[in-house]
């Protein structure tokens, strides 16, 4: 009998726990009672410092910055770019709603387009299709377990004259052709929350080849000041006068959240690996499960990185609804498994029409209102497909994967308990 049934689990995990997250030690503890003594508590203190210089040689050629969060860096990415209002940004349909959120906050619209449902990232034919006259960027999201065509992605934003935003909130360390996402475009966009595979609990890194985006986004960043090497104003030019600074917010990060990430980013790489190992031991298992089909796996991307670990899953071969699935996998190993993210033109999180800040005419109010896309491969994936679990669970070991097939495959023996 199945778990869910009142059978017993094939995971007691209160006697077999799996892996917490985050992970820390008392390194991370020494290094945030030095930031406490210090009294350098804000911004641009030693361990900011320290950070900057861990993620520039990581991410070379490109420059970093860390801010607030993983929504205003996107944010504050669009700004750099002068995208602003009537402008349109391409968007996928099937990502955290701050990626569409980061666009209508700087009055540009996003314009939201349909996914591969083999990897659940942006399609790039229906990306270039979507371009008009008013486009001026896209924004690739590389979701979960893989990264976005990127060959396509770049090759259509050169052909059209648009900027790429990477949003690689879920790949840090990831590389497609031996490049780290997020060095790819334009700017790179990471998050830093605490469920990311590199975090201080909230924040987020900027990324960028070019000084002149660097030092807008430096500006943006801080309040509106310049940095000491600061040269260009708002629309890329030289500063006039002395005082020419550009108006902004205070999305900074503090040293404390620094003092945390610099122990994280030391642990990257490691971990990184190890999951990336157990995803690959875990996809050749669940190929030979009923009803499951493991993530197209591209050789362009040369190093894989897992923020969640996603596979689809057939409704029809079971007979069993997928949601009924995810909960009979659920209980079956103890931990939780879910659905994709909501589809962008019906989530329940991303209302801009609820905003009054966004209400500059009614013509603005219908270009941002997201019921007027059309989205069937992120709903097929949402309702229908999408079955997915946190990347704490790849720091176990292989023996822990062939528990998740065999659970997988305990679920199709005993399909015929649901008919009951």
């Amino acid at each position: 009998m199945l778990a869910i049934h009142g059978g017993k689990p094939l995971r007691n995990v209160a006697a077999e726990p799996w892996p917490s997250w985050p992970v820390w030690n008392d390194v991370d503890r020494s290094r945030l009672v030095q930031v406490l003594d210090s009294g350098i508590w804000s911004y641009s203190g030693p361990a900011e410092q320290a950070c900057l210089q861990w993620l520039d040689n990581y991410f070379a050629p490109c420059r970093s910055l860390l801010v607030a969060n993983g929504t205003v860096s996107l944010q504050l990415a669009l700004e750099a770019l002068d995208i602003g209002y009537g402008d349109e940004v391409i968007v996928p349909g099937l990502t955290w709603q701050a990626t569409a959120a980061a666009v209508v906050d700087v009055n540009a619209i996003p314009i939201l387009v349909d996914v591969k449902s083999d990897t659940w990232c942006l399609d790039p034919e229906l990306c270039e299709a979507a371009i008009t006259e008013k486009t001026k960027a896209i924004i690739v999201v590389h979701l979960y377990g893989c990264t976005t065509d990127m060959d396509a992605i770049m090759d259509i934003a050169k052909r059209h004259h648009l900027y790429v935003i990477e949003d690689a909130a879920h790949k840090h360390g990831g590389q497609w052709r031996n490049q780290k996402a997020g060095t790819i475009g334009d700017i790179g966009s990471f998050s830093l929350q605490l469920s990311k595979v590199l975090t201080c609990g909230e924040g987020g890194i900027l990324l960028t080849k070019e000084d002149r985006l660097w030092e807008r986004l430096e500006s943006l960043r801080n309040c509106g000041r310049r940095s000491r090497n600061a040269i260009f104003d708002a629309t890329g030019g030289q500063y006039g006068q002395e005082g020419n600074f550009i108006q902004s917010g205070n999305y900074r990060l503090s040293d404390f959240q620094s003092a945390v990430l610099l122990g994280q980013c030391e642990r990257l790489d490691m971990q990184n690996e190890i999951r990336a190992q157990n995803a690959a031991y875990l996809d050749e298992l669940l190929r030979t499960c009923p009803a499951i089909t493991p993530m197209r796996t591209d050789i362009r991307e040369t190093k894989k990185v897992y923020f969640n670990y996603s596979f689809n899953y057939n409704p029809d071969e079971l007979g069993i609804p997928t949601d009924t699935f995810r909960k009979a996998l659920s209980a079956e190993l103890g931990f939780k498994v879910e659905p994709s993210n909501q589809p962008l033109n019906d989530c329940s999180l991303y209302r801009p029409l609820t905003k009054r800040r966004y209400a500059i005419s009614k013509e603005y109010l219908a270009q941002i209102d997201p019921a007027r896309f059309s989205l069937p491969v992120c709903h097929d994936i949402f309702k229908r497909t999408s079955v997915m679990f946190h990347h704490k669970i790849l720091l176990a070991g292989p023996a822990d994967m062939e528990i998740i097939s065999e659970a997988c495959k305990k679920i199709a023996a005993h399909k015929d308990e649901f008919r009951h």
